[in-house]
């Protein structure tokens, strides 16, 4: 059954074996209102009809308006066709316009893109470079002066950016 709050109006279903025949108090879950609730405040009359339905009024009011609604469909359909074909068009215009904008797009993001690969991958070199600094030195003596200078440059850099921010 369903159970109407009087304060806020909201609805409820409840089962109808949670009140019993006499009533109960109920508590609006929404808010929060309390109220006693009988069975017998639905009304239960049984509905009559008052006048006889001809059946024959049915069937020539039913046919007039199948010929009416026929009438009604005919420029109907013919306005659906005009929107669907104006809509096609609309809609190729767009794919064109989304097409050359995507084009133009593709090249900006392409080369941001390509950028932060670019990065990512120089940041790994050095983060590994770091980590291999010393069997690289052992094998290419040399090599010292060369990743001292490009640690330096690094550390520069790292300032530098760190002073603008």
């Amino acid at each position: 059954m369903i159970i109407t709050c009087p304060n806020c109006n909201k609805q409820f279903k409840i089962d109808n074996s949670l009140i019993p025949d006499e009533g109960r108090d109920l508590q609006c879950g929404s808010c929060d209102h309390i109220w006693f609730y009988n069975v017998q405040e639905k009304n239960n009359e049984v509905l009559e009809l008052k006048q006889e339905i001809i059946s024959e009024d049915i069937e020539t009011k039913a046919e007039n308006k199948e010929d009416k609604i026929e009438e009604k469909q005919q420029p109907e359909e013919i306005i659906k066709t005009e929107i669907n074909n104006k809509k096609k068009e609309k809609n190729s215009e767009k794919q064109k316009n989304t097409s050359t904008l995507k084009k133009t797009e593709n090249k900006g993001s392409k080369f941001f893109s390509y950028l932060i690969v670019f990065i990512i991958s120089l940041v790994a070199l050095i983060i590994l470079v770091d980590t291999l600094k010393t069997p690289l030195i052992n094998v290419f003596p040399g090599i010292e002066i060369i990743l001292f200078n490009l640690f330096e440059t690094l550390q520069d850099i790292k300032l530098f950016i760190i002073d603008l921010i």
